[in-house]
């Protein structure tokens, strides 16, 4: 009868000690997004959850505290038994061997191999059992915890218990990238998500029209030739500069100069155009996208020009320019088509100097990095260290860049060839 007791008391202790191992595998696995999102829908074991995860250190260390006052328990009592029929070392030694294979078998390997399984729901199943765990071991965990950060100092290290800014940002990257791999997220999806991450690393004036290709208007020029210009151009909005074209004056806007047009009954040699003109928006060229896009959103303008340090007129930037480096190219029946990438039949591309690597990276599915340069001439002309000649190739990046042509001191077009396959080992 005693033995069975024991057998029993043994049988408890192990199921005890399976709980909390599932627990723990489930409650470090579990979707902080989905139990956040429960949560908020009124799930009162997701909210328990949250609580242990918020202070996972805790939990932790709770749970194997328990865990191994259950297990050496468990031990001593089957040692116990052993030893009346087995004295001695070799009784012992079969306890500790049993006892191994019954701790490893029932109580880690098989409760945590059906927690990682389905770690969301196991670990909201066993947040009740293992807060109230939490709750008797914290403040010993927590003496614990504070006598060993002590003698890390003294060895020269600081443990923190806060999370790195970028780590939130690193996960949801790293959980796109998984899912991607497996087939479960869109490669548009997944260059759509890593945009809008990468807005607060980027600047204006790697996305800006440059001021070689901005279309601009004269103010100096008569009333109906600058009518004409304006209504000519693909843009509703259009910087207007008088004397050089550093010195915008004001921003043009196709409406307003319809509705004064329309205000004059056509007689537009009347028309005073600087007063119809709005006021530009001036930004440095370090602002970065996500804090220029807040501001897009706050002063309900989409139109903004770009200067240097020294005030002279870089390029612009308008909404659009921004959200494409979220959605992709963006096209309307007023865009003018520019044949910055040809793809050609052999999985390589001829492409425009002036295209960003971004663009060229979305177009072709590539990963070219774009750290040291905006554009592919500029990305050959920081690797190589000079301005190539036409005909010169390049291997770098995985990539053979051969210059096509070459204007003065800029390179116009490349052919940029497929990843060439590493060589073996």
């Amino acid at each position: 009868m005693t033995l069975i007791l024991v057998a029993l008391v043994i049988f408890v202790l192990l199921s005890v000690s399976a709980v909390f191992s599932a627990a723990e595998t489930a409650l470090t696995g579990a979707s902080r997004a989905r139990m956040h999102q429960l949560e908020r829908e009124g799930d009162p074991a997701a909210r328990r959850v949250n609580r242990l995860i918020d202070d996972q250190e805790t939990m932790i260390g709770s749970v194997l505290l328990g865990n191994n006052l259950i297990n050496i328990l468990a031990t001593a009592l089957v040692t116990e038994v052993i030893n009346k029929s087995i004295p001695g070392a070799w009784g012992a030694a079969l306890a500790t061997g049993l006892m191994t294979v019954l701790v490893l078998v029932y109580a880690e390997v098989l409760p945590k191999t059906l927690a990682i399984g389905r770690p969301d729901d196991t670990s909201r199943l066993l947040s009740a059992p293992t807060l109230i765990m939490v709750r008797v071991f914290g403040p010993v965990i927590g003496a614990i915890q504070g006598g060993i950060r002590r003698s890390l100092r003294l060895f020269g290290f600081e443990v923190s218990p806060e999370a790195d800014a970028s780590d939130a940002q690193d996960e949801i990257r790293g959980a796109v990238e998984y899912h991607h791999s497996e087939g479960l997220v869109e490669g548009s999806d997944r260059r759509m998500i890593g945009g809008v991450l990468d807005l607060a690393d980027m600047d204006v004036s790697e996305v800006m029209i440059h001021r070689r290709n901005i279309s601009m208007l004269d103010a100096d020029l008569p009333p109906r030739e600058l009518i004409d210009q304006a209504l000519n151009a693909p843009y509703t909005r259009l910087p207007i500069y008088q004397g050089e074209q550093d010195n915008v004056i004001g921003v043009m806007h196709a409406r307003d100069l319809a509705r004064a047009v329309s205000a004059v009954r056509g007689d537009v040699d009347q028309l005073d155009l600087l007063s119809v003109a709005r006021e530009p928006w001036f930004i440095p060229d370090t602002t970065n996208l996500k804090d220029q896009l807040q501001a897009f959103l706050k002063r309900k303008s989409h139109f903004a020009l770009i200067v240097d340090e020294y005030g002279a007129l870089q390029g612009l930037v308008t909404l659009e320019d921004i959200l494409e480096e979220i959605v992709g190219e963006i096209e309307d029946e007023h865009d003018a088509t520019v044949e910055g990438v040809r793809k050609q039949p052999d999985g390589s591309a001829h492409v425009d100097g002036v295209v960003t690597i971004r663009d060229l990276n979305r177009a072709m599915d590539w990963d070219l990095p774009d750290d040291d340069a905006v554009t592919v001439a500029g990305l050959v002309i920081h690797e190589a260290q000079t301005i190539p000649e036409a005909g010169q190739t390049f291997i770098f990046h995985g990539h053979r860049f051969q210059v096509l042509r070459r204007q003065r001191n800029q390179i116009t077009a490349l052919r940029v060839s497929p990843p060439l396959e590493a060589p073996n080992a």
